[in-house]
């Protein structure tokens, strides 16, 4: 080729230096004069090419080591870019056609032959340049070429149907007794943009546009060049300055879904975002894909994308909005989405029954089945941290007794000990009692021994008792009956029961802080005691109690000479 160019004054042949090394002039190809030695039709510059042509497509194994492999990559890339130099002219267009033939036919030296060798390298550059310089003169030899150049054996023969997206795949793809592909992330980006190119030419074409997807869903194994080629689609498909190509739509979404299904049970920190990507195409595709995946969640989803993003977003106004949907179709796929919704929580209470119910909100049947599924998950598959945040959630919706029913089933799941006194279920705690205290002194009653059970700090115990003698239980109860109006006796059961186990629990609690204090922890001991002694004097006979208590102390621990002198002077 460098025998073909000739500069902007006329003169052959090689670049004439002479006029200096600073100076270059402008170059372009030409098919120089016939020689003796050439046939008619033939010429210097398509002798280059079609040399170049065969020289590209022979089939060659991939080298050991990693700059070996760089460097086929690299000449690959150079040759390739002196191709694209040269301005196709008819002479030049049927040699690329006769070569891209001989390279589909030619067997077993062609490394676009029907069958190649498993570590062959691949074709993906070469096509996408022959895909894009025979498109306008051959399409039909143009998509041949390209589509037969998609495969990639060496992914093929080791995980035809994995997600191959992972980093730590390159070493796992080739047994020890072939060389490690290297420059593997290379070559799946050329595959990439090869299927790209393709896609994008093949807009507006059905059949096309079927064959190409066919070959994307067969070759490419990576989940991440799939969700670009997926959302290159749908760039393609929704251009500003036309319709939407509906088909190239599908194409796109069916992509999306082929991520989906790949990524179901693997790691992926984007998952999320195809998840919303998946869902934003469904509604560019029409009401019936959006209901489609809801039918097929279990196969696309986790139970907790189904309903914190599948669902939401079809319930939301935006896509009610963006379908133009009337009040019937509203409702069948809002039927749909509730439907996910409660298939959901039954899967996964854990992490979808809160969902559920907010999915269902207008829907009675709806909400009563998630309520109910959230009762039976309750005693063995619910944390109390979960049970707290949705018996919150009902008392917000206007459902206290039904929040006091969760509250005291997550009561069931708590244990606090004697010094988790900065437990983050405290306010969980004390907001269930002020509940139960404001329906009224049986529901009190009834939580309170629930409390003693789970409950064994001190300054929680005391806080609660505090709480309930200040004010008389449900004030207005339920069916607004007002109640008498008077205080909790703290002589009578429940709150009797509240402050034996809150003395209890301060008794406990002071022994076990004993048993290995420091002299620095000293005083806020004497603080901690003081408190104590709030609480044993809400007793009729708590002062006595409490000077039997410190007894106690001053007898057992008299070894602790500093601390007990301390303790003489702060309560005698």
């Amino acid at each position: 080729m460098e025998a073909c160019k000739v500069d902007d004054e006329g003169f052959h042949g090689f670049s004439d230096f002479t006029d200096g090394f600073g100076h270059c002039k402008s170059q372009e190809y030409q098919h120089l004069s016939p020689h003796k030695f050439l046939e008619e039709g033939e010429s210097y510059l398509t002798l280059a090419v079609e040399v170049a042509l065969i020289g590209l497509g022979q089939q060659r194994i991939m080298p050991d080591g990693l700059y070996a492999q760089e460097k086929v990559c690299r000449n690959e890339e150079q040759l390739i870019s002196k191709l694209q130099e040269i301005e196709l002219d008819d002479t030049l267009v049927k040699i690329f056609r006769k070569q891209a033939v001989f390279l589909l036919e030619a067997g077993p030296y062609s490394g676009l032959g029907e069958i190649i060798h498993r570590e062959s390298i691949p074709m993906h550059t070469f096509a996408k340049y022959l895909f894009t310089s025979l498109l306008p003169h051959d399409a039909e030899l143009a998509y041949k070429i390209a589509l037969r150049a998609m495969r990639l054996l060496v992914l093929e023969s080791t995980a035809p149907t994995g997600d191959m997206s992972r980093p730590h795949h390159i070493a796992s793809v080739v047994p020890n007794r072939y060389p490690r592909w290297f420059t593997l992330s290379h070559i799946e980006s050329q595959q990439c943009e090869l299927a790209s190119t393709m896609l994008t030419a093949a807009k507006g074409d059905v059949r096309r546009l079927e064959t190409v997807l066919e070959s994307i869903q067969k070759n490419i194994h990576s989940s991440s060049h799939i969700f670009k080629l997926a959302q290159d689609a749908f760039k393609i498909a929704t251009l500003m300055d036309s319709l939407p190509d509906i088909t190239l739509l599908k194409v796109s979404l069916e992509l999306g879904l082929q991520v989906m299904r790949m990524t179901l049970s693997t790691l992926n920190w984007r998952r999320r975002e195809m998840v919303r990507w998946l869902v934003t195409c469904a509604t560019e595709v029409g009401v019936y894909a959006l209901d489609s995946i809801m039918q097929s969640w279990f196969t696309l989803f986790t139970p907790t994308e189904a309903t914190s993003i599948v669902a939401t977003t079809v319930m939301s106004n935006s896509t009610i909005v963006r379908l133009h949907l009337d009040c019937h179709q509203q409702e069948k796929l809002a039927s749909s989405a509730r439907t996910l919704a409660l298939q959901c929580a039954m899967k996964d209470p854990q992490n979808c029954a809160l969902s559920a119910l907010t999915l269902c909100e207008k829907d009675h049947i709806a909400f009563e089945t998630a309520y109910q599924i959230v009762l039976d998950a309750a005693t063995t598959g619910m944390s109390y941290t979960q049970l707290f945040t949705i018996a919150r959630y009902m008392e917000h919706r206007g459902y206290p007794m039904r929040a006091y029913k969760l509250a005291t089933l997550a009561m069931t799941h708590l244990n606090l000990s004697y010094n988790q006194d900065t437990h983050p279920a405290i306010n969980d705690v004390l907001w269930a009692c002020a509940l139960s205290h404001s329906l009224g002194k049986n529901e009190l009653a009834a939580i309170i021994p629930l409390v003693v059970t789970s409950v064994k700090c001190a300054t929680v115990l005391s806080d609660i008792l505090r709480r309930c003698t200040l004010t008389t239980p449900g004030m207005v109860g339920l069916h607004g009956r007002r109640n008498s109006g008077k205080l909790m006796s703290l002589d009578k059961s429940p709150l009797r029961q509240l402050l034996d186990a809150t003395i209890g629990a301060y008794i406990n609690t002071t022994h076990s802080r004993l048993t290995h204090i420091s002299p620095r922890h000293y005083s806020e001991f004497i603080e901690f005691l003081s408190k104590a002694r709030e609480t044993f004097l809400m007793a009729h006979d708590g002062h006595i109690q409490f000077t039997q208590f410190i007894d106690n102390l001053k007898q057992i621990y008299k070894g602790k000479k500093k601390l007990m002198m301390l303790v003489r002077e702060r309560f005698g």
